[in-house]
């Protein structure tokens, strides 16, 4: 087709075999589409094409993307806004037929509703290394395993206790994004052995990060949740991967720690151990775990 169609944040260029969409990165740009800078969509990832009104004077052209082919949109589960859905390109309302013309030349091209998943992503994930903040802690991947380092002011004590956590993409089985726009938002992750903890909070699951007002924003953690959804449907699975439980460095290197940032940890963990929060022996044992590091 080789063509261009411009609409408010966002230029379709439309390719032989695939949509390529360059989002513009203006203040006035959803920051979601400031972060995911362009995507190039293959026509067998969409599975329908629609034109249809949209708000306050303009007309929207939709791409509907197939399940299972985009790593982004699994992750998302349908919580995204119509502001911020990287498949939708709004228009101006007098360019309705001009949108018509270009959903007629996709429709012969694309899935056409095709109700199986692909066999692997058809449109690229995010790429790494990526981190961000949450209420609770620091998430981050390096493109190997997700690291979480939990924050003073925000872990809960069932935090503290299991320390700092690394996973393996190998011994995840999935990852469980709850928008941070919602109530209760979370990232967590799903680990194949052991199973996580079925209807722990995510406040108290260590395999998990919540967020709060400012912490793990959508143009953040989405995209991390879709870059660590890629690795793992490429990666095998591991039975003797490294363990997901215990104390473990975040992502960047294994050098020592902040010798301020290990006074905190331990002043924080003598607070649980006098509220009775933390028995005896798990303030000895952490406490020296804490102290190894320095």
């Amino acid at each position: 087709m080789g063509d261009v169609l411009a609409g408010f944040h966002a230029t379709w260029e439309f390719e032989s075999d695939s949509v390529l969409i360059r989002f513009e990165r203006g203040i006035r740009s959803p920051k979601l589409f400031q972060a995911l800078g362009e995507r190039r969509i293959p026509h067998e990832a969409i599975s329908a094409v629609n034109v249809a009104p949209g708000k306050r004077g303009t007309v929207v052209l939709h791409a509907v993307p197939r399940a299972g082919a985009d790593p982004l949109m699994e992750a998302a589960a349908g919580q995204l806004k119509d502001g911020s859905d990287p498949y939708r390109l709004v228009l101006p309302a007098d360019r309705e037929t001009l949108a018509d013309y270009y959903a007629d030349e996709l429709r012969p091209l694309v899935s056409g509703g095709r109700e199986e998943a692909p066999e692997r992503y058809l449109v690229a994930a995010p790429e790494g290394p990526m981190q961000f903040k949450a209420y609770d802690g620091k998430a981050a991947f390096d493109g190997k395993a997700v690291s979480f380092r939990w924050f003073w002011t925000g872990a809960s004590s069932a935090k503290w206790k299991a320390g700092d956590q690394s996973f393996p993409v190998s011994d995840l089985a999935g990852v469980e994004w709850r928008s941070p726009e919602l109530f209760e938002g979370h990232l967590r992750l799903v680990r194949r052995d052991p199973p996580g903890a079925a209807g722990v909070q995510a406040d108290q699951d260590p395999a998990a990060v919540v967020f709060g007002l400012g912490y793990g924003p959508v143009h953040e953690s989405l995209p991390f949740a879709a870059a660590v959804l890629g690795a793992l449907r490429s990666a095998p699975s591991s039975s003797s991967g490294a363990s997901a439980n215990g104390l473990a460095q975040a992502a960047g290197g294994s050098g020592r720690r902040d010798p301020a940032d290990i006074a905190e940890r331990i002043r924080h963990l003598g607070e649980l151990h006098e509220a009775g929060l933390v028995t005896d022996e798990e303030f000895s044992t952490k406490k020296a775990q804490l102290l190894a590091e320095l």
